[in-house]
């Protein structure tokens, strides 16, 4: 289904993802781990489509992604939904419009504006939240709930699209532990009952372990490792990560996760025009 080939990202001097090629020829849950700036968020906006590759090519049964402009573009970011570790909702707006905002694409600016969506929307986006365990939330704003509840709101947006693809930028790395195990549990359920392809970048090896049916270990923008989660030892672990690592510790935000963030939000804001 999707098959990476020579993909390289650079920001000036930097490299920042290095010839990477990966195949996957099927759906599954996929655990993308390594260091702070190791190139795990680069790779997953150059899948979906917000930051260009510098080279190489994406190819999604048989199509060629890398080079969309214009609505063939955005046809394809509708099929390959991303969550974001700071869930990148609405604060104001209740929960529910914060879902109907992953129809944006198939809707004109008249109706996001004035929320004017087809009940048929409304319905399918509170049984998305139902789901999920929070249909009861879907009035209140989305300040109002926890930042578990917050990533689940995020996810029922992305499942909104209905795509095929859903990638997830360190989708618990804010969370405690029992919200992220919720937030997991939801993702490997999605994965299990539609059958969606789930990419997530992960901040811990026992995550990875326990939801994962494929593990990708980046380091300084290469791939180092690529198995099976029980392939993964102690020995990998420190490869990748580097001897002196401490493995169960959250990564903290590079410089290019802080641009990339800000421009995030400039197209949400763009998005809601």
């Amino acid at each position: 289904m999707l098959h990476i080939t020579q993909l390289t990202k650079t920001f000036g001097g930097k490299t920042a993802v290095d010839n990477v090629t990966l195949e996957i020829d099927r759906p599954m849950m996929i655990g993308i781990i390594g260091r702070s700036g190791a190139g795990k968020s680069t790779l997953l906006r150059m899948l979906n489509r917000l930051t260009d590759s510098t080279s190489g090519d994406i190819r999604v049964d048989g199509q060629d992604v890398t080079h969309l402009r214009g609505k063939a573009k955005r046809h394809w970011q509708s099929q390959c939904a991303m969550i974001f570790q700071q869930f990148n909702l609405v604060p104001r707006m209740d929960v529910v419009s914060n879902v109907l905002h992953g129809t944006l694409n198939r809707h004109s600016t008249l109706t996001t504006m004035f929320n004017l969506y087809p009940n048929s929307d409304i319905k399918r986006a509170i049984d998305i939240l139902d789901r999920l365990g929070i249909a009861e939330h879907a009035p209140k704003r989305a300040e109002a709930l926890s930042g578990g509840q917050q990533q689940r709101v995020a996810i029922a947006r992305a499942l909104m699209q209905d795509p095929k693809i859903i990638l997830a930028d360190e989708p618990i790395a804010s969370l405690d532990p029992m919200n992220a195990q919720v937030v997991m549990d939801s993702l490997r359920r999605i994965h299990d009952e539609d059958g969606r392809m789930v990419i997530a970048n992960l901040h811990t090896l026992d995550t990875a372990r326990r939801y994962c049916d494929r593990v990708i270990g980046m380091l300084a923008g290469r791939v180092v490792f690529d198995g099976r989660p029980d392939q993964l030892t102690t020995g990998v672990a420190r490869d990748i990560y580097g001897a002196d690592a401490s493995f169960s510790e959250a990564t903290t935000s590079t410089q290019i996760e802080t641009i990339t963030r800000a421009e995030d939000l400039i197209r949400q804001a763009e998005a809601t025009l």
